[in-house]
């Protein structure tokens, strides 16, 4: 895959974000060209992409999801990443979990894929959590709490538990395989490129698809990371004194991580989850207070953000999400103990304009949970071996 060197890169602290790097090809053949050969340009070779994917764990959390759009996503992750599928989705009146294990069984049998999968609510999963030091997530009945945040901490816990050295996150609503498939081998090439053991790549979609009328439209800007990505600039701005337009992947689903930086940063619930990412990272990594981990202050984080060449198709929803999303977003940043009165009172307006939230409404707060290092992946997994009855796992 040969993608753009970055142009451009600021810094935060221990933090560099990178300015948005285009794939030019899908493919840039066998060998490894980081030296620039062609001015402006990284070539990472087939055989160093499948070195590190062989490396990597792909979570898929999932709720209520069409089971061929499923097996699409399914059959466009690499070989060789072991894939991990987190589900939320209703039991009752029909089991669509058993939906999904039975197109999980299937592309197994014919595939012979190393995967495992697990359901949000299963009640082993609730008391492991507790007994392994990671009981946050938890909630009052004694189940994992309902949010896609949570789902994507289950699996992360699980992926800890396989000790591979990344792990990324995709989407389970993605209508083209061949879009997913360049996601994992981005994540792939930004992995390669990172010289820091705390590396983290967020997909920037080229385009998000609908069909109109006839014919297909292709909006460059998503509707809810437009917005996002402006105030998540103007957070960096409040602390610097200096405008920026760097972010532009707070609301980036499909995103990857080594596990030594996934181990330490905090994360949130629900569709918070994402921008909450980045908060957290300015929050402790910036230097503006002493930080828990000390090894990442010393070294760097480095986030790339990567334009595919595929557009993103998923389902088109009915848009009385949207508020919502956007309000969850911003939430997290309206919160952000580096949020000074101008940008809340901007927040607030927007959010207000947006009928998000009514006049005399306060703005909620995102469930915050604590980064992962002190939880004990392998009594989580343990747990679940003996006692579940959700919990599938297939190897070679």
């Amino acid at each position: 895959m040969r993608v753009e060197m970055p142009r451009y890169m600021e810094r935060f602290g221990a933090i560099r974000f990178y300015n948005v790097q285009r794939v030019l090809e899908l493919s840039g053949g066998k060998t490894s060209d980081f030296s620039g050969e062609v001015p402006g340009t990284i070539n990472v070779g087939s055989g160093d992409i499948e070195e590190i994917e062989a490396n990597m764990t792909i979570i898929v959390p999932v709720k209520n999801e069409n089971p061929k759009v499923l097996e699409g996503v399914l059959s466009g992750i690499p070989h060789d990443a072991f894939i991990v599928v987190v589900s939320n989705s209703k039991r009752e009146p029909i089991d669509r979990y058993r939906i999904e294990l039975d197109t999980l069984f299937q592309f197994y049998r014919l595939t012979r894929r190393p995967l495992m999968v697990v359901h949000q609510k299963d009640p082993v999963l609730g008391q492991a959590l507790k007994e392994a030091g990671y009981p946050y997530i938890v909630g009052d009945n004694g189940y994992v709490k309902d949010g896609k945040g949570e789902g994507m901490i289950i699996g992360l816990l699980l992926a800890k538990y396989l000790g591979r050295r990344y792990v990324g996150f995709i989407d389970s609503d993605n209508y083209i395989p061949g879009a997913v498939n360049e996601y994992v081998h981005i994540y792939a090439a930004g992995f390669y490129m990172a010289k820091s053991p705390y590396a983290m790549v967020r997909i920037k979609w080229p385009y998000k698809t609908k069909f109109v009328g006839k014919r297909f439209y292709f909006r460059r800007r998503g509707r809810v990371s437009e917005i996002t990505n402006r105030y998540m600039n103007m957070l960096i701005a409040s602390i610097t004194k200096f405008e920026t337009d760097v972010i532009k992947t707070s609301n980036a689903g499909e995103h990857a991580m080594t596990l030594e930086l996934a181990d330490r940063i905090g994360y949130s619930s629900g569709f918070s989850i994402e921008p909450y990412q980045i908060v957290y990272m300015l929050e402790e990594y910036t230097g503006l207070k002493s930080s828990r981990f000390p090894e990442i202050m010393k070294d760097t984080i480095e986030v790339f953000q990567i334009e595919p060449r595929n557009p993103h198709i998923h389902e088109e929803r009915e848009e009385t999400h949207i508020p919502e999303m956007i309000k969850q977003s911003l939430a997290t940043i309206y919160h952000s103990r580096l949020a000074d009165e101008f940008l809340k009172n901007r927040i607030r307006e927007e959010l207000l304009a947006r009928r998000a939230i009514s006049r005399d409404e306060e703005i909620p707060e995102p469930t915050k949970y604590p980064p992962l290092i002190e939880a004990d992946a392998r009594k989580i997994f343990k747990m679940l071996e003996e006692s579940s009855d959700t919990l599938i796992i297939k190897e070679f």
